[in-house]
C-alpha cells in the first residue's frame, strides 16, 4: 500500500520536525536533489551521472502513471461501486494526476503533509487490520494457517519453481522501497543535515515496510477462504476484508488505501520533478533553461513538475491498455538496472572517499551490506526480465536507453562542456 516511497518520506518528515527547516537557498554540492544522478557523477563522472539520472527519470515518470492508475482501478472505482472500465480509469488517473500537480507546485510543505498523514493512516490501518483479521479467524474458524505454504492457483503449474517459486517472486517485492530511497534522496537538497536524515529515513522505510508489511501479508493470508476465487478477484485485499470483516471494514480499508496510494503518488511525481530541476540545473536536460526555473515564492521547480504531468497525460491518452501495460511492467526493471549500478559503482570507489564527521556511517557492516544488497538487486533483476512474457518490456527498456543515448550523442556534439562539470548549486537555477 504505498510502502516504500510513503514510508520513506514519513521517515524524512520526522526527521525535519527533530532537525528543523534548511534556509531557503541554502542548498549545498554535499546536499542536493537529484539522487542516483548526484551520486554517480560524484563517484565517477558527470557523464556516467547523466545516464544514472535518465534511467531515473524514465523511472519516475512511469511509476507516477503507475501508482495513480492503480488509484483509480484498485481502490477509487471499487470505493465508488463503478464496475472495472479502462477508459473511466484513465479519466479518474488524469484528475488525480492534474491534483497531485498543483500541490506540488503550491507548496512542498503541503506535499510532506499529505504524506505525513497517509504514513499515519496506513500504519495505523495495517495494526488494526492485522489484528482484526487474527481475531476474525480464530473467532470463526473461516481462514487457515495451510494456506501460508500453499501454492494456490498455481498447485499444478509445471514450471512453479524454474525462479525460486512464490519465495523467490515475494523478495521483488521489496523493489517498492526503491522508489522511497529516491523520493527521500530527490528532497534531501530541502532538508537539514541530509547526510544524516536521509539515510535514517531510508532505513526507517526499509524496517516499516519489513515488519508492517510482514504482519499485514501473513493475516491476509491466513484469512482467505476460497483462493481461487480471491485470486480471480480485481481487488483481492479488499475481498478478504469484505469476507472476515464485513463491507464496512472494507470500504475503510479502500478510503485508507486510496489516500496511500494518494500519497505516494504526489511524493514520486514531487522526486521526478526535482531529479528533472537538478539535471535541467546543470544543462544536462532537454529545453534545461526553462526546467531549471524556480518559483520565487513556493520554491518548487514548476516546469519540471508540469513535465511530469504532460508526459502523465501523453501516456493515458495515446497508449492503449496494452502498450501501458507493458510500459509500467518495463518501470520495474529500471530501478534494480539504477541501484545494481549505483552499488558497483560505490564499491569501485569506496576506498578513495572520505568520511563526514557525524554522517550516517555502517562502519564494519558497510561492506557485506553492499555486496549483500548487489547480490539481491542481480537477483531481482533476473526475476523481472527471465520470463518470456517480460520480453517485450526488455525491448522497452533497451528503447528508452537507445533514445537517452541518442540525446547524449547530441550533447557531446553540441553543449559537451555541460558533461565536464560537477554538479551545481542551488543559485544555478536562477541564472537566465
Amino acid at each position: 500500500m504505498g510502502s516504500g516511497p510513503a514510508a520513506a518520506l514519513g521517515s524524512l518528515a520526522a526527521e525535519e520536525r527533530r532537525g528543523g527547516r534548511r534556509g531557503k537557498g541554502s542548498g549545498g554540492p554535499a546536499e542536493l536533489s537529484g539522487s542516483s544522478y548526484q551520486w554517480a557523477s560524484r563517484l565517477a563522472t558527470p557523464k556516467v551521472g547523466w545516464g544514472f539520472g535518465w534511467l531515473s527519470f524514465c523511472f519516475l515518470a512511469v511509476a507516477v502513471v503507475a501508482v495513480d492508475n492503480a488509484l483509480a482501478s484498485q481502490a477509487f472505482m471499487p470505493l465508488a461501486g463503478m464496475e472495472p472500465d479502462e477508459d473511466a480509469a484513465r479519466v479518474i488517473t488524469l484528475v488525480v494526476l492534474l491534483v497531485q500537480t498543483v500541490l506540488a507546485i503550491a507548496s512542498t510543505r503541503i506535499v510532506s503533509v499529505i504524506n505525513t498523514a497517509a504514513v499515519a493512516i496506513e500504519v495505523a490501518l495495517v495494526v488494526v487490520v492485522s489484528i482484526a483479521l487474527a481475531i476474525a479467524v480464530l473467532v470463526t474458524g473461516d481462514g487457515a494457517a495451510d494456506n501460508l505454504t500453499s501454492r494456490g492457483i498455481a498447485a499444478h503449474a509445471p514450471d512453479y519453481f524454474a525462479v525460486g517459486g512464490g519465495l523467490m517472486l515475494a523478495m521483488i517485492m521489496g523493489l517498492a522501497t526503491l522508489v522511497g530511497f529516491d523520493s527521500a534522496a530527490n528532497l534531501a537538497e530541502e532538508a537539514k543535515d541530509a547526510h544524516r536524515t536521509v539515510p535514517r529515513a531510508i532505513v526507517g522505510s526499509v524496517v516499516a515496510a519489513a515488519a508492517l508489511g510482514m504482519l499485514f501479508l501473513i493475516a491476509l493470508t491466513v484469512a482467505i477462504k476460497d483462493i481461487p476465487r480471491i485470486s480471480a478477484g480485481g481487488s483481492p485485499v479488499a475481498a478478504i476484508m469484505r469476507d472476515q470483516l464485513g463491507p464496512v471494514m472494507e470500504r475503510a480499508l479502500l478510503v485508507a488505501i486510496t489516500f496511500a496510494f494518494f500519497g505516494a503518488g504526489i511524493v514520486t511525481l514531487t522526486a521526478c520533478a526535482r531529479l528533472v530541476f537538478a539535471m535541467a540545473r546543470d544543462g544536462r536536460f532537454p529545453a534545461h533553461r526553462l526546467m531549471r526555473r524556480v518559483s520565487p515564492r513556493t520554491r518548487t521547480p514548476v516546469p519540471a513538475t508540469v513535465l511530469v504531468f504532460a508526459l502523465g497525460v501523453v501516456l493515458m491518452v495515446a497508449l492503449p491498455g496494452a502498450a501501458l501495460l507493458e510500459l509500467i511492467t518495463a518501470s520495474t526493471i529500471l530501478p534494480a538496472l539504477i541501484y545494481g549500478a549505483t552499488i558497483v559503482l560505490y564499491l569501485a570507489v569506496r576506498g578513495r572517499l572520505g568520511r563526514k564527521k557525524g554522517a550516517f556511517d555502517l562502519g564494519r557492516f558497510e561492506l557485506p551490506v553492499a555486496i549483500a544488497a548487489l547480490v539481491w538487486t542481480l537477483a531481482a533483476l533476473f526475476v523481472l526480465v527471465s520470463p518470456r512474457e517480460a520480453f517485450v518490456s526488455v525491448v522497452i527498456v533497451a528503447g528508452l536507453l537507445l533514445v537517452g543515448g541518442v540525446f547524449f550523442l547530441v550533447m557531446l556534439t553540441v553543449d559537451r562542456e555541460a558533461l565536464e562539470t560537477e554538479p551545481g548549486d542551488m543559485s544555478e537555477a536562477f541564472r537566465p
